[in-house]
């Protein structure tokens, strides 16, 4: 190998590496996953018993963080819920009936959502696979499927979720729940130790103590 042509390899590597580098790194991956209303999150987390990078996850596949979005379906706000699902959370949860007219309000809209996303976990016996398919395609519709057993509710077996949507809905959750555990488990957890296993795994619920989900 000519002395050119190994300077070359080497500039090759040594650019690979340097990539390599920058990607991996908390400050790249903060640019990329950004996490807004960190404080919401962490408050209605305890408050519900949920895991909070699961509900930084739905929030960002349902709006990427966007306090103002509406679908055409007519959800709305920040955890995009529907006018008929929020009336039931509000009258069923007790709280304030002008929250109707305030899910622009991202403070209201994640405590309204992380309260369901609480009641879908407790009604699906702890299964958090079948909370967030349920988040997206409605409890009845995932009850009846697990019923029918045309899906067990485990991940191994997600290919079996009949809507196409929910589908990919659970995997997007996943993917982004793993990454912003991954880029902000010292942030939010700071006295926390995080192993790459427990990065790439799915929360459990059940705890208000977070730290004890990365013991």
């Amino acid at each position: 190998m000519s002395f050119w042509r190994k300077k070359r390899v080497f500039a090759i590597l040594l650019l690979t590496f340097i990539i390599m580098l920058f990607y991996s790194s908390p400050f790249v991956g903060k640019l990329l996953y950004p996490l807004e209303y960190k404080q919401e999150i962490l408050q209605n987390a305890a408050n519900y018993d949920i895991d909070p990078f699961l509900i930084a996850a739905i929030i960002r596949v349902e709006s990427n963080f966007k306090s103002d979005m509406q679908s055409r379906k007519g959800a709305y706000g920040i955890m995009q819920l529907m006018p008929d699902t929020a009336e039931w959370i509000v009258e069923t949860a007790h709280f304030s009936k002008d929250w109707l007219n305030q899910l622009d309000k991202p403070e209201i809209n994640i405590q309204v959502g992380s309260w369901y996303l609480g009641w879908l976990h407790k009604q699906f016996n702890g299964n958090v696979y079948a909370a967030v398919a349920g988040y997206n395609a409605g409890p009845g519709k995932v009850a009846k499927w697990m019923q029918s057993g045309e899906w067990d509710g485990t991940l191994e077996k997600s290919g079996q979720i009949p809507y196409g949507e929910t589908k990919h809905y659970l995997q997007r959750v996943l993917y982004y729940y793993k990454k912003y555990r991954k880029i902000y488990a010292k942030e939010f957890l700071p006295n926390a130790s995080l192993s790459k296993k427990e990065a790439s795994d799915m929360p459990p619920f059940g705890s208000h103590d977070p730290t004890l989900l990365f013991s």
